[in-house]
């Protein structure tokens, strides 16, 4: 890779910024003052320091983030703040992006990166990898509706859904539940209770297959995967 080119993916400026950096003899690669922004380098194997700080290279970022609501599951919107707005500007040169979307209102788990193969695994409904829900209902929610879930609930529109797990936490005027679902429909949730006349009040992912959030996260904090969490997504790749 060329050497300007690493810089500016590592969030040292454009290729421009490099050069000054390099005029001003603040970048050695081994140790060598490098002069030249076409040189090129090893990002595995050689060291590339800035200003006596050494450069370390990612090529993919995975952030786990507890999502606040009345933030979108984008990278860029003209009327609301995006989940790309919350993270610090180190990160965003890595062109970051959701996996999949969580609904503006909904709070939780939500995956960022800019790893599209893991991505596009992650939401495949080939992979059904069980997506797990807490909502407050308003209604109770009923055995009925437990069988209903794991039948396949049909949405308005038609659409029969995939079976679902249906957990009944407390049944009230406001009942809580936990749902697992294999797919990620818009308004999904939402719509399966609306289904069978009950309306979903509060929405929280709770985990993606085996990666779960991070209680000790407030809403709009993110950390980095750690390594089993990272070595679980990349073995759905």
């Amino acid at each position: 890779m060329r050497l300007d080119k690493l810089l500016a993916n590592m969030g040292y400026g454009s290729r421009k910024d490099v050069k000054a950096l390099m005029k001003k003899k603040l970048v050695t690669v081994n140790d060598a003052i490098a002069k030249d922004g076409s040189l090129h380098v090893e990002p595995e194997i050689d060291i590339v320091k800035v200003n006596e700080n050494t450069v370390t290279y990612k090529k993919y970022i995975y952030l786990m983030m507890n999502k606040p609501q009345g933030v979108i599951s984008a990278t860029k919107d003209t009327r609301d703040r995006t989940v790309i707005d919350l993270l610090a500007d180190e990160i965003k040169h890595f062109n970051p992006f959701p996996v999949g979307r969580l609904d503006k209102d909904t709070e939780g788990l939500l995956l960022i990166t800019n790893d599209g193969e893991l991505a596009h695994q992650l939401v495949s409904p080939n992979k059904n990898v069980g997506k797990t829900y807490f909502a407050k209902i308003q209604g109770k929610v009923t055995e009925e509706d437990v069988v209903e879930f794991r039948n396949g609930v049909i949405l308005e529109d038609g659409y029969q859904a995939k079976p679902a797990e249906l957990t009944i936490l407390s049944s009230d005027t406001i009942s809580e539940i936990e749902v697992i679902i294999t797919e990620g429909k818009y308004h999904q949730v939402k719509r399966m209770f609306e289904s069978v006349n009950k309306t979903v009040i509060y929405l929280q992912r709770l985990s993606m297959g085996s990666l779960k959030l991070d209680h000790s996260l407030a809403l709009g904090d993110y950390r980095e995967l750690n390594d089993v969490e990272l070595q679980y997504c990349l073995s759905l790749k």
